[in-house]
């Protein structure tokens, strides 16, 4: 096993979903098949228009040949354990190359660099995870007053307790609901979708909760497509299917709601879910479709 940078970009002439499988060609086999059963990062080139950079992470479950594609292959993602970074990481930002495996022996940014699939060491891997889930502050240097000038020696954790605790983390609900709130209350920039209605309380926390559109217990995955940012009594109506989205987001109310009048003076007068700002974070229409014959209450 072996992590992994895998390429991918929104117009990509691959099949790609990247929560679900990554199409490659035969050239990348060993590569990606070195991946089968561990972690593998998500980047966008920059040379695509307003790149995300280093923008997810999923866990590869296995490699087949595509059925529909001579000498194409594909990399199945392990359902569950794809997750979109609440911070896209740059290639070479205000910390300096995160990447540091593409460096050749003179300290240069090496071909490696171009390649759709490539290696990633377990260091690259952690510092990637790291600045793609921070919260605010965590990299400020930390400050030991008490302690200046004394000399302190501390054990360094071994390779596989650091990669351990990464993976747990990646593993962990709490995390990854909180990592996948952050994401959808940007995304829609704090805003319900269905009311319009932006609340903040005194602390600064958005009242809006985010929902997953297929739920995660039903394979849904934590991906920003997947998920709509609602308030708590408009989140509750969703999960329950009193209301749900067409595929150009129309507001859809159920007939078996007890009060569709009062529903209907919830929605904002467009009629229409309010998108986000960016394209790319528009709800897809295959967790739309599946949560209208799923869960809608026609």
């Amino acid at each position: 096993m072996g992590k992994g940078v895998f390429i991918h970009q929104s117009d990509s002439i691959y099949d790609d979903s990247p929560a679900e499988r990554y199409q490659f060609p035969r050239q990348y086999l060993g590569r990606v098949s070195a991946c089968i059963g561990d972690w593998i990062v998500y980047y966008e080139p920059s040379k695509v228009r307003a790149s995300k950079g280093y923008f997810a992470v999923a866990n590869v479950a296995d490699v087949v040949p595509d059925p529909t594609a001579k000498d194409m292959y594909l990399a199945l993602i392990e359902p569950g354990s794809y997750l979109d970074f609440v911070n896209p990481v740059p290639f070479n930002g205000p910390l300096g190359l995160v990447e540091r495996g593409v460096l050749n022996t003179d300290g240069k940014i090496s071909g490696r660099a171009q390649s759709a699939v490539r290696p990633l060491s377990i260091e690259d891997f952690n510092r990637i995870i790291d600045l793609g889930t921070a919260e605010e502050g965590d990299f400020l240097p930390r400050v030991d007053s008490e302690l200046d000038g004394v000399l302190r020696e501390e054990r360094i954790p071994l390779v596989y307790e650091i990669e351990r605790d990464r993976v747990a983390y990646l593993g962990s609900r709490i995390v990854r609901d909180r990592l996948f709130r952050r994401r959808i209350v940007t995304a829609y920039d704090a805003r319900c979708a269905i009311t319009g209605l932006k609340l903040i309380n005194g602390g600064g926390r958005a009242e809006v909760e985010a929902a997953h559109i297929r739920p995660v217990e039903r394979g849904g995955p934590d991906i920003v497509n997947n998920g709509i940012a609602l308030s708590g009594t408009v989140h509750w109506m969703f999960d329950r299917g009193l209301i749900s989205l067409g595929d150009d987001l129309e507001i859809l109310i159920s007939r078996q709601a007890n009060d569709a009048d009062s529903i209907r003076a919830l929605v904002n007068r467009s009629g229409f879910a309010l998108p986000p700002a960016k394209i790319s974070d528009r709800p897809h229409p295959g967790f739309l479709t599946w949560h209208r014959e799923n869960c809608f209450k026609r």
